[in-house]
């Protein structure tokens, strides 16, 4: 079976039981090219396949506006696992998204064509809007039911997504307007996309060599990209009245936790859902800035791949403190391919009933 017959949109059910379908979502952001693969599961899904490698789609493309040959050779070597592994797993159901790169690089569109044309998969540029959206979906039951606002930010290669939630338009059945319905947009109160994230970041400031000075000045630029939405939404005054913690989605968060756990190697068992507080983000965020690079990729939960970008993520993260200082962060090892999963299972039926949490069963 090729992969054209393999494959099916959102709006193209295969003619058979849904039970029975197979589910993909695969993500080719800025850094990373992410494919999963699951089943509905009565409590939510399981995944039965999973892919990640970091590709760095987005590489020179803040200063050239263009995405290097090098850089989609790279993505599609990636993309060619992912269509081998979509085929062989039988998947029915599919959605497969390109985020900030696509968006922003002149030859974007001709990128996705020529996968198209060379792999079979239809790859669509997702809006920042529907990124926010869904990054919410697929975090949504980590956000603690005792709060009236939460914070959610997905520091990404090329952009980051800041969604901020006011819990109290759920009116009472928090774990079905947010998990079960996968109504998280109607506690949108107000949504960002900064277009900063940890690629364009380190490439600007020189992610390998990172001083206080260098750090600081990296702060202060995502400070001026948060200030007309703070100055419009006015939320650090909402934070200073009610219950509030920030949920992070990005890898940014899941290496600080990995670090502060002292894992001798990243278990996403162990971070996804952990709680951190916010000295001890700082605190880990102070060691990695007193680390030379070599000392940097010398650390499990960093290594080669990301020694040169953790420091820009931690900056951005920093900006986000300052700007919203909140006692406490809770990590998500999960996001936008969960929230494009839940959302294709609930489109064909699935989690209809009461009490049902949607979200990965690994």
């Amino acid at each position: 079976m090729g992969a054209d017959a393999a494959l099916a949109g959102p709006g193209e059910p295969e003619q058979r039981n849904v039970a029975q379908n197979v589910y993909a979502a695969l993500d080719l952001g800025t850094n990373n090219c992410r494919l999963l693969i699951a089943k509905p599961t009565r409590r939510g899904f399981h995944v039965i396949d999973a892919f990640s490698r970091i590709v760095r789609l987005g590489e020179g493309v803040a200063a050239s506006g263009q995405m290097s040959e090098q850089a989609m050779t790279r993505a599609i070597d990636a993309l060619r696992v992912c269509q081998t592994k979509i085929v062989r797993q039988r998947v029915s159901r599919s959605m497969m998204v390109a985020t900030e790169a696509c968006r922003v690089a002149g030859n974007g569109p001709e990128f996705i064509g020529r996968v198209r044309d060379e792999l079979g998969l239809d790859i669509e540029i997702l809006s920042r809007e529907d990124e926010a959206k869904l990054a919410v979906c697929g975090c949504a039951s980590l956000i603690d039911v005792e709060s009236d606002n939460a914070m959610v930010f997905d520091i990404g290669g090329g952009s980051s997504e800041l969604i901020w939630l006011h819990l109290e338009r759920r009116q009472g059945y928090w774990r079905r307007s947010l998990a079960d319905r996968l109504d998280a947009h109607t506690c949108i109160s107000a949504w960002t996309s900064l277009p900063v994230g940890v690629v364009s970041m380190a490439e600007k400031f020189d992610g390998r060599n990172v001083t206080n000075e260098s750090f600081e000045a990296m702060v202060a630029s995502v400070t001026r990209l948060i200030e007309p939405f703070e100055a419009e939404h006015r939320i650090a005054e909402q934070i200073a009245r009610g219950r509030v913690h920030l949920l992070g989605t990005s890898g940014t968060v899941t290496t600080i936790a990995g670090i502060l756990l002292g894992l001798p190697r990243y278990d996403r068992n162990r971070v996804d859902g952990c709680w951190l507080s916010t000295p001890d983000v700082r605190a880990v965020t102070a060691s990695l800035l007193a680390r030379s690079y070599a000392e940097r990729v010398a650390e499990p939960c960093i290594g080669t791949e990301r020694a040169d970008l953790v420091l820009a993520g931690c900056a951005i993260l920093e900006a986000l403190l300052r700007m919203w200082p909140a006692e406490r962060l809770r990590v998500a090892d999960r996001g936008l391919r969960e929230g494009i999963l839940a959302t294709l299972m609930a489109a064909d039926g699935h989690f209809r009933e009461r009490g049902i949490r949607r979200g990965p069963q690994r």
